[in-house]
């Protein structure tokens, strides 16, 4: 995908009528969401992109949310009559008033105030941010410029929100900006493309809010570098009837993140250095009901060092993990006995029952829907006379909506066995599910 620039020469908007008339594409449905986040990488990213879906909402009573990353101070670089100070306090007023056209209540817009033109440089903070702001996702519809927009900022809030909805279970939608002006028919996923028919009263008020944004639809002098950004023919792309998304169901969402720690650094969490590691790990064998298990799961087993503890306890070990990186570790850590499997849990699960399940460090990287399936998994997994073993850290874990007191909730399940040993201290806690009888008995 190249990158575009204002000044290219557009795509007819009727090449784009004709290509989206012939792919019959469904209605967005809005009836399974009771909130709808939108986030932009800047102050006009929103009218442009979803103002009519911001109308729409505030219209049929959805909690609405507006994040925007930057005060798009960069977008006149070369201006004689505004530095990046000036504008960026321009195009606050703006995004203000672009928000109350569509219906939102100032209330509803966050700014995160990072720098424009370097959202890829603070990929982390932004996704916090979308995380913290929707939380457990399953009711909720996070909005994104299109992953491969053409435009650097719209492409890197696109992976935040990709990433955000992977972790909080939201379904994402992605919309594209400058692929409008400069793309063919041929850069978008037609199969997964969906529409929302705009009323009269959505179209007015999302051209109410595009023609707020007065710095980019009008020109900020008649000097060079003053030049209208959003010229005429580029809006003549968002005049139309209808707006178009991309939708991601939350488990198809990308996120990169757990596995380029694993590349970037062999022992991330430290599991083979550090004491806390070292405690934990004692801790967790000492709370083991029985000397020993015949087949035994890890769910999440990073570089593989808890692993090669159980191997003293278990028969057969398989351990399960979704970074590549982190299994290629693990590989050289551990014998071949062994059973490493590449897998994304609970969508992909290994076969079999399981004496010993052991979810260890993992649960709150998890979204609340996946844990839920976490949950399904292992009581479809455990034999009837297993043993679970769950161990968190206590302290909060940023970026994730989850933290370990909530897995460990998500587990007290009926179909389980009933919780028979826990363990707490200031920075770990260790629980145990296990049937009575497996206790041994300590007068033998």
């Amino acid at each position: 995908m190249r990158a575009f620039s204002h000044d290219d020469e557009t795509t007819l908007p009727k090449v784009w009528a004709d290509a989206l008339q012939a792919a019959d594409l469904p209605e967005l449905d809005l009836a399974p969401f009771a909130r709808l986040v939108v986030v932009a990488a800047h102050p006009d990213d929103e009218s442009l992109g979803a103002g009519g879906l911001l109308a729409v909402a505030s219209g049929d009573g959805l909690s609405t949310s507006l994040v925007v990353a930057t005060d798009g101070e960069g977008s006149h670089p070369a201006s004689p009559t505004h530095d990046p100070d000036s504008l960026a306090l321009r195009r606050r007023g703006e995004l203000d008033r672009a928000a109350e056209a569509a219906g939102l209540a100032r209330s509803a817009v966050t700014r995160l105030g990072l720098p424009d033109g370097q959202l890829a440089d603070h990929l982390d903070a932004v996704v916090e941010a979308i995380v913290d702001l929707v939380g457990d996702g399953r009711d909720c519809l996070l909005v994104a410029p299109y992953r491969a927009d053409g435009h650097p900022d719209h492409e890197a809030m696109g992976r935040c929100a990709a990433a955000a909805a992977h972790r909080t279970g939201a379904t994402l939608a992605e919309y594209p900006v400058w692929l409008w002006h400069a793309g063919e028919a041929d850069d978008l996923p037609l199969d997964a493309l969906v529409w929302l028919p705009l009323s009269p009263p959505a179209r007015a008020a999302k051209q109410a809010a595009i023609l707020s944004h007065t710095s980019q639809v009008e020109a900020l002098s008649d000097q060079p570098g003053d030049e209208v950004l959003l010229t005429a023919s580029m809006l003549a792309h968002f005049a139309g009837a209808a707006e178009y998304f991309v939708l991601t169901a939350a488990e198809h969402a990308r996120d990169g993140r757990l596995d380029r720690l694993h590349v970037e650094d062999q022992d991330p969490w430290g599991a083979a250095s550090r004491w806390y590691e070292q405690r934990k790990r004692a801790l967790l064998l000492a709370t083991l009901p029985r000397p020993r298990f015949g087949r035994a799961l890890e769910v999440g087993c990073s570089t593989g060092v808890l692993t090669e503890a159980l191997l003293d306890r278990a028969d057969a070990v398989v351990a399960v993990d979704s970074s590549p990186a982190a299994l290629e570790l693990a590989r050289h850590r551990l014998p071949d006995r062994v059973d490493l499997r590449l897998l994304s849990v609970p969508g992909e699960w290994p076969e079999g029952a399981f004496d010993l399940v052991v979810v260890s460090e993992v649960g709150y990287f998890l979204s609340p829907a996946a844990l839920a399936g976490l949950v399904d998994r292992v009581v479809d997994g455990l034999a009837p006379d297993g043993a679970l073993v769950l161990c968190h850290w206590r302290h909060p874990v940023r970026g994730w909506p989850l933290d370990g007191a909530a897995v460990h909730r998500a587990f007290q399940d009926e179909r389980l066995p009933p919780q028979a040993a826990r363990y707490r201290d200031r920075d770990v806690e260790i629980v145990v599910h296990a049937a009575p009888a497996d206790w041994p008995d300590p007068h033998r």
